[in-house]
């Protein structure tokens, strides 16, 4: 059963908590990369969430659906400037129905990890393919896990030591599960949190990809589309569908 980790205190804190991913430095590359990507639109985004990407995207014209399993969320969403103007389902990414098709489906941060089983990271992808118009592309950001980067014998990665916030993840290798906690000094208290993430290697996505009928045109380390190499720590890459697949009859494309 889908779970959200994601409540109303998160929700009401997450530009507060995670500053960095609003940086209009992280967000202008993407909405120029999706907003290519998709022209007119319209598109539909896998977590929407707060609507960091979903509303300067539709302020570039492209017309935006959402799908987002927490209400709390939502509610942000709609508190914002321009957040109303993005439709929203309120359901699992892996299963929720939009009654349309989109010329762009895209899932960024992460989000696929959030879904803790290969069964439904594989339903997402066929999700995505059932949203799409005939060529219609499915784009995933997501980090390459750091298992690597662990000393021998360890577990544990840390990846941002900041006087107010220590971020690590702590590895289940058996059960390709990683632990992301986070502990934050907000207003002289101690705050945390902590989740449960299936990584997944570029080419699993790849496989998924191809169970769901869609084939790989694009990957790169960032949505500068800098080249992914071996030493690449996050990848955007970019699925497409074929131009001779049809949607289903019961929807229609979204004007």
């Amino acid at each position: 059963m889908a779970e959200t980790f994601f409540d109303e205190w998160i929700a009401q804190r997450y530009e507060t908590l995670w500053p960095e991913l609003f940086d209009p430095a992280v967000v202008d590359p993407a909405v120029d990369f999706l907003a290519e990507l998709a022209g007119t639109g319209p598109a539909l985004e896998f977590g929407v969430g707060t609507g960091r990407l979903a509303v300067p995207l539709t302020r570039r014209g492209v017309p935006v659906h959402g799908i987002e399993l927490s209400r709390a969320m939502v509610d942000q969403l709609r508190s914002h400037p321009g957040g109303g103007d993005v439709g929203v389902t309120v359901g699992d990414l892996a299963t929720a129905r939009v009654d349309a098709t989109f010329r762009v489906v895209y899932l960024v941060r992460n989000t696929i990890t959030n879904l803790t089983s290969q069964d439904e990271q594989v339903a997402a992808f066929g999700n995505a393919a059932r949203h799409l118009e005939p060529s219609g592309c499915f784009v995933v950001e997501n980090y390459i896990p750091g298992i690597r980067q662990l000393p021998p014998g360890e577990t544990v990665r840390v990846f941002t030591a900041t006087p107010t916030h220590l971020g690590f993840e702590e590895y289940d290798l058996t059960a390709q599960l990683a632990y992301s906690r986070h502990y934050w000094v907000l207003d002289e208290r101690l705050r945390t949190f902590s989740s449960p993430h299936r990584y997944v290697w570029p080419a699993e996505l790849d496989l998924m990809a191809r169970l769901a009928g869609l084939r790989l045109v694009g990957r790169w380390s960032d949505w500068h589309r800098t080249p992914f190499t071996g030493e690449s720590r996050a990848h955007v890459s970019v699925w497409q569908k074929s131009p001779h697949d049809r949607p289903d009859d019961s929807r229609a494309p979204l004007e």
